[in-house]
């Protein structure tokens, strides 16, 4: 991890999992500062991807907070079995849960960080009143279930608005951003008020390899930080 105002957060999702164990370790040699895990189970979207056995997988191959990003129905039911698996921050979507607020004190009350992440067309009104319980608001900006999407550039407005939100009410929930982050997408999330940023393809399909891709994603966030 870095001293950096800004996080970056290789997610899994694009690695190779022949070498998933090789890729992490190289992503804390890089200095990321957590590593982000995509669990999805083909109902909430329809991709399949992986479930606490990867995440205690990757916590045997790295000592850096694990970032469980959840895109499944009912996460309520798996509380136990990420934390169990080594998970640092568990990450539920507002769309999967009718009691948000119950979810969110129950991942807090297992020993993990709570966050909440919203789709791209869910309004931030849908989390306004569980804000200040929150260690991490996740706002995503592509729609969810595959890696490689492109950007949506009206997540830069829904960031804006987030930043704005949190500063108001007091709240101290990192603000994070996910999908199609890259070296052009990575700044202007950042200047919108992103602090952590997701990136999968642009790390682990560099042709610079993963070291050099984590380098330059944290120093292009760091610049667009010092121009605002």
């Amino acid at each position: 991890m870095s001293d950096s105002p800004v996080k970056i957060a290789p997610s899994i999702l694009a690695a190779d999992f022949a070498c998933l164990g090789e890729q992490v370790r190289a992503c804390q040699a890089a200095g990321a500062d957590y590593i982000h895990i995509d669990p999805m189970d083909g109902h909430f979207v329809p991709n399949i991807t992986f479930g606490p056995q990867i995440v205690e997988a990757v916590r045997r191959s790295c000592d850096l907070p694990l970032d469980v990003h959840c895109m499944i129905e009912a996460p309520e039911r798996q509380i136990a079995a990420f934390r169990d698996a080594g998970a640092t921050i568990m990450t539920v979507h507002a769309e999967a849960c009718p009691h948000l607020h119950r979810v969110v004190h129950t991942i807090k009350s297992a020993g993990m960080r709570a966050g909440v992440a919203i789709n791209p067309a869910t309004p931030l009104d849908m989390v306004r009143w569980v804000l200040p319980d929150l260690d991490l608001l996740l706002v995503m900006s592509i729609n969810p279930g595959w890696g490689g999407q492109k950007f949506l550039p009206l997540a830069l407005a829904k960031l804006r608005e987030a930043r704005a939100l949190l500063d108001e009410l007091g709240a101290t929930a990192e603000l994070e951003v996910d999908g199609g982050i890259d070296l052009e997408t990575i700044g202007p999330a950042t200047a919108a008020g992103a602090r952590v940023l997701v990136a999968g393809t642009a790390v682990f399909h560099a042709d610079a390899g993963i070291g050099t891709a984590v380098k330059e994603l944290r120093a292009a966030a760091e610049r667009a930080l010092a121009l605002r």
